[in-house]
């Protein structure tokens, strides 16, 4: 069985769709190792929930990136992981840990990617007046939401309402997600 990390900073509701999908066999994996940046975010608390170990970290703690990214590789190693999932990590991924887990790192976006990169996708794309919204599932590499497309899925909407998009970008996001991290464990 695969084993799986997901990296979140906030109220997880990714991390709780790859980990339900895990314990119902919609993924062939186990996600054993649950990073988070944010003390009192409400993904350590569905994590606890789902018997996930976590490990929390305060980047401030640290000199520099690569000091808590060393301590990340050395758990992730230690572990076995396959496939690390971020799913609302809000923070960059540096040299340390893309040396060590390139191409085994993978990320939603709540956009259509190349379009409206960054931590405000959903936001941007609105304001921008775009009318196909969509979310986008790829690699991470050292550039912002650069890397290769997995899967994106779009759907159009002509209303002025931002929450009602962002709701709709979640419901596909929690679906899509599981897709594509299937995809990528299988080798496709």
């Amino acid at each position: 069985m695969k084993k799986l990390a997901v990296f979140a900073s906030g109220s997880g509701t990714n991390y709780e769709a790859i980990v339900t999908a895990c314990e119902e066999g919609k993924i062939d994996a186990e996600v054993v190792l649950l990073v988070c940046d944010k003390e009192g975010a409400y993904v350590l608390e569905r994590a606890k929930n789902h018997s996930t170990p976590t490990f929390l970290f305060n980047a401030r703690d640290y000199k520099k990136k690569e000091d808590f990214e060393q301590i990340i590789v050395s758990k992730l190693d230690a572990l076995g992981v396959d496939l690390v999932c971020l799913a609302g990590y809000m923070r960059y991924i540096g040299t340390t840990l893309l040396a060590s887990y390139e191409g085994k790192i993978i990320n939603i976006h709540p956009a259509l990617l190349p379009s409206f990169k960054g931590a405000h996708g959903i936001k941007d794309a609105f304001e921008y007046g775009v009318k196909v919204f969509g979310v986008t599932v790829h690699y991470v590499d050292s550039g912002v939401d650069s890397g290769k497309i997995i899967m994106q899925r779009g759907f159009e909407y002509y209303g002025n309402d931002v929450d009602e998009v962002e709701a709709h970008i979640h419901e596909i996001e929690h679906v899509l997600y599981i897709e594509a991290i299937n995809k990528v464990l299988k080798g496709e």
